[in-house]
């Protein structure tokens, strides 16, 4: 085999269109867009959601709610999650996206309470429940809130 050789599988690249290159090429004369009309022009045609005058949709349904430009994001993981960590280890952000439980960080992680545990584990995340402060203490563990 030659590298110089080497060619794509037929029909698998095509042409780009070259418009305005003669009659002959099949995409003169009007390059494509008609006879003149706003879309015929340069830079012509309308903005995304306009709907020729008519109201458009987004203005002529209801709004309800609102959303909050200040919330905050917070992961939840629960007690029965721990089991992947070894008795005695260190249970922080990185530890718990290394071993799959979040994927990253975002604005905080909560332990909460479901589930349980019976052997101890030193905990460092944002926020803990009581109902989990309660169960790790119980096991023998500890934990650490980092703001």
């Amino acid at each position: 085999m030659n590298l110089g050789s080497l060619k794509p599988p037929a029909g698998s690249r095509k042409k780009r269109k070259r418009v305005g290159r003669g009659d002959g090429s099949g995409h003169g004369g009007t390059s494509c867009k008609g006879h003149k009309g706003q879309n015929a022009r340069s830079g012509g045609g309308t903005k995304p959601g306009f709907e020729g005058g008519q109201m458009p949709l987004a203005r002529r349904l209801p709004k309800r709610g609102f959303r909050n430009i200040f919330r905050k994001n917070i992961i939840a993981v629960n007690i029965d999650q721990l089991s992947t960590f070894s008795a005695g280890s260190l249970v922080d952000a990185e530890s718990l996206i290394r071993v799959g439980l979040v994927n990253r960080k975002y604005d905080g992680i909560k332990l909460l309470g479901k589930g349980g545990i019976d052997y101890p584990l030193s905990v460092k995340v944002d926020m803990v429940s009581q109902a989990a402060r309660i169960k790790i203490e119980a096991a023998g563990g500890s934990i650490i809130e980092v703001n």
